[in-house]
């Protein structure tokens, strides 16, 4: 098949291109990265991080990642110009470094006109600085602070040298990192080398590290409601529907996930380097749990395995929904997750969320209309039992989704009152309480359908079966003429099936009471 051969060949180049691009946690790299022209000064964006400032009378020499030291640190720092642009002397090209609640210290106006970073003539002729120097004034409330520093090139010289330093970090903040010169001479410069950027416990991003902590105790409560169901698979193991089976199969995936994800942060944290790897598995195992979780939900929903044997025609059209569901998923947590150390743009993070909550959207839409049908048809029916449990469920299933919906809002809120992600020590908590919706309702699922010794009372039944799945197919099938001798009769047989469909309910009301 072509298009699954294409599909998979794309699914290849765009990991590889992540594996390539992307610079990997909080050692920066920066591989021939050009300098790009904003306004009147030509800039590279050296990274933006959350740091958390070092341990007071910090002691610890070891070279360990949690010794309580925060640092950014320059290391081989190169800027390269091309042989043809070498016959002069340069500026300075620099190196800024400051925390966003200075963002005004650095770039000023004329007159009140536009913002520039670098000194223009109007500038120069005030005194406020030298034509062709970047714009900076002193910190009020971070004394040191912005720092400036650079290198500039000499005739014929083709690369200058950052000297090496560490910067120590005395205050929390997010801090910024540019590179930035303002001679528009210098055409094609480039910078190679990398940065270190470390919190007191580990290289993890200020924003990143409660994760850690949180997976380690999300890994503990799979664990603790693993223990739980599997007792449970165990001693009934001859009652257990397929229904069951699935939501094993969900408690698996989730166990493997928040495993997955904790040595995926740790490791990060240890060397600086995030594991490619473990990352591509945790988010391919949160990308199937959360597909495998969706289908389960509607199929229930349709009354596959209660109420009715198969899905009949619907099954393909599932299968389609949860193949272009997993696919969107798991190319949005690819370019999320895998080497990512900043958010994502606006635009460029809306391009690869649209298409996840299209479908999202169209899953609740049919697993609640999918619900109404099956609950008016075992209300008809007087199926008691399976009533009860399909009320609980779509409860719990409206309770999820307003919530969804209202923590959807909040995100909004958080995200465009949160330009300069001077809200960095809270942002973990969006993704956290995702994780947190997803097992509470996995939860309430096991507590409904947990293996038990009248386990059997909510499985398909043939007795009085016929009835629902007839209902069911009787829109796809375009009706023939009645004879004439017939028509007489149809009253007569709309009750006889009334009635067969009463008898049919107290029958199996009275088998599984």
């Amino acid at each position: 098949m072509p298009s699954l051969n294409s599909l998979k060949t794309l699914t290849l180049l765009l990991c590889v291109w992540l594996f390539i691009t992307w610079s990997e946690a909080s050692v920066h790299e920066y591989g021939g990265d050009r300098f790009v022209s904003k306004g009147n000064a030509f800039v590279v964006h050296g990274g933006s991080e959350g740091i958390y400032a070092s341990l007071p009378n910090q002691k610890d020499l070891s070279t360990s990642s949690s010794n309580g030291d925060s640092y950014i640190r320059f290391e081989k720092i190169i800027f390269q110009r091309p042989k043809e642009f070498s016959n002069f002397s340069s500026g300075m090209v620099h190196a800024i470094v400051f925390e966003v609640d200075d963002r005004e210290t650095i770039g000023g106006s004329a007159y009140g006109g536009q913002r520039a970073v670098c000194c223009t003539e109007d500038l120069s002729k005030l005194g406020v600085c030298s034509q062709g120097d970047i714009i900076h004034r002193p910190s009020t409330k971070n004394p040191g602070w912005p720092q400036v520093f650079g290198v500039s090139f000499n005739v014929n010289e083709l690369a200058a040298t950052l000297q090496p330093r560490s910067l120590q970090i005395t205050k929390t903040g997010m801090y910024n990192l540019y590179f930035i010169h303002c001679n528009p001479s210098i055409k094609e410069l480039v910078v190679e080398g990398k940065t270190v950027w470390k919190n007191p416990s580990g290289y993890l991003p200020g924003r990143m590290a409660p994760l850690m902590n949180f997976y380690g105790f999300m890994s503990l409560a799979f664990v603790i409601l693993g223990i739980f169901w599997f007792s449970q698979y165990a001693r009934f193991w001859r009652e257990v529907l397929p229904l069951q089976n699935c939501i094993t199969l969900v408690i698996t995936l989730g166990m493997f996930e928040m495993a997955l994800w904790y040595f995926d942060y740790a490791e990060f944290n240890e060397t600086g380097v995030r594991p490619t790897g473990i990352t591509v598995w945790a988010v391919t195992f949160g990308t199937v749990k959360r597909t495998v979780s969706r289908l389960i939900i509607l199929m229930v929903s349709m009354g596959y395995g209660v109420v009715r044997p198969t899905l009949g025609g619907l099954t393909s059209k599932v299968l389609m929904l949860g193949a272009t569901f997993f696919f969107a998923s798991e190319v949005l947590e690819l370019v999320e997750n895998v080497g990512a150390i900043s958010d994502l743009s606006g635009k460029a993070r809306l391009f690869f969320v649209l298409p996840v909550a299209i479908l999202d959207a169209f899953f609740v839409l049919w697993i609640f209309t999918s619900l109404s049908a099956t609950l008016n048809k075992l209300q008809a029916r007087r199926m008691m039992a399976k009533l009860d449990i399909y009320r609980k469920f779509t409860n719990a299933l409206a309770v999820a989704v307003l919530v969804s919906v209202g923590w959807i809002c909040y995100e909004l809120y958080f995200k465009s009152t949160d330009v300069y992600n001077e809200q960095w020590q809270n942002a973990w908590i969006i993704p956290a309480f995702w994780q947190v919706v997803s097992f509470s309702l996995l939860c309430i699922i096991c507590a409904l359908w947990a293996p038990s010794q009248n386990s059997m009372r909510y499985a398909y039944s043939d007795d009085g079966s016929d009835e629902f799945d007839k209902d069911d197919s009787l829109t796809l099938i375009k009706p023939s003429p009645m004879p004439a001798k017939d028509v007489r009769s149809s009253a007569e047989v709309r009750s006889l099936h009334s009635d067969n469909g009463s008898s049919n309910g107290d029958l199996e009301e009275d088998k599984t009471e």
